[in-house]
């Protein structure tokens, strides 16, 4: 199954994006720290050009710690500066100015030394794909409901200023999506942690994806979630077991593989199987952007 989603409305955004980043002292680049490359969006890189970055590992509450630090060093050897955050609970939030001051440090000396005492607030452009939670970060560093929050991707599709006491003045962008995914298993690490509408994929490929990947990566906390002694080799053998463990059947019987696919989804999104990472550093060779 290969999977795409680029609607109109995110074409026009990557437009907007362009057009205000004259009036932008900084990116923030916000990601999921459970998919930290394959949520970094290769367009971003073309769109912000030179201007400084700061990478957000957002949602790290649901991601695997011990992944996480190591991706954390990934970025620091690659020159870039990037934080591990948890929006929805606030934490890092303070790192956040204080990293983005370290890095306009040498353009608001430049403004001093041209008179201008006290700096203005910091701007700063909010970029991610759709439901990595920068609507959630925007109400967090503002201590209000400002941004529309939701669980399915494509809630926020207009740009909005929103300042952040003295010190910050944020832009916030819809979330977007790149026109084709140049390696599969990336739209399958997108779907299954819910950056891509599940409306317009297939469920049961993307809980097939998910089993084979904790069956590989995690397989105790998978034991534990479903009550399983051994993990069985055949993913229908799988799939049964958790269907017959969840009660998700049919009459006769019969496994409901669409109601197993829902809930498996369901329950790694919401932590309840674990946390996890489903990029690793050592998998990524290439030279990232700096």
């Amino acid at each position: 199954m290969t999977i795409q989603w680029f609607p109109g409305h995110m074409a026009k955004a990557r437009r907007q994006v362009t057009e205000k980043l004259k009036l932008i002292d900084i990116v923030y680049e916000l990601v999921d720290a459970r998919i930290p490359q394959s949520s970094r969006n290769p367009m971003i890189d073309e769109i912000i050009s030179n201007k400084p970055r700061l990478v957000l590992l957002n949602k790290v509450d649901k991601a695997d710690p011990r992944v996480t630090e190591q991706w954390l060093s990934y970025y620091r050897e690659k020159g870039i500066r990037a934080i591990a955050i948890d929006a929805q609970a606030g934490k890092g939030m303070k790192q956040i100015v204080s990293a983005s001051n370290e890095l306009l440090k040498e353009k608001f000396d430049r403004m001093k030394a041209k008179g201008i005492v006290k700096p203005r607030a910091i701007r700063a452009m909010i970029v991610g794909i759709p439901n990595v939670g920068k609507s959630t970060l925007i109400n967090r560093l503002a201590s209000k409901k400002i941004a529309k929050t939701g669980d399915r991707p494509g809630i926020t599709q207009a740009q909005q200023w929103i300042k952040v006491g003295k010190e910050l003045e944020l832009l916030d962008t819809p979330g977007i999506l790149w026109p084709k995914f140049e390696d599969p298993i990336v739209g399958y690490k997108l779907a299954t942690t819910g950056a891509i509408k599940d409306t317009i994929i297939n469920l049961q490929d993307i809980a097939v994806y998910a089993l084979r990947f904790l069956t590989e990566h995690y397989p105790e906390a998978l034991k534990a979630r479903y009550g399983l002694e051994n993990i069985p080799e055949e993913i229908v053998d799988l799939f049964d077991a958790i269907g017959t463990k969840r009660g998700c059947l049919m009459p006769g019987g019969l496994i409901d593989y669409d109601k197993t696919a829902e809930l498996i989804l369901r329950e790694l999104r919401t932590d309840k199987i674990g946390t996890f990472t489903f990029d690793f550093p050592q998998e990524f060779n290439e030279k990232v952007s700096e």
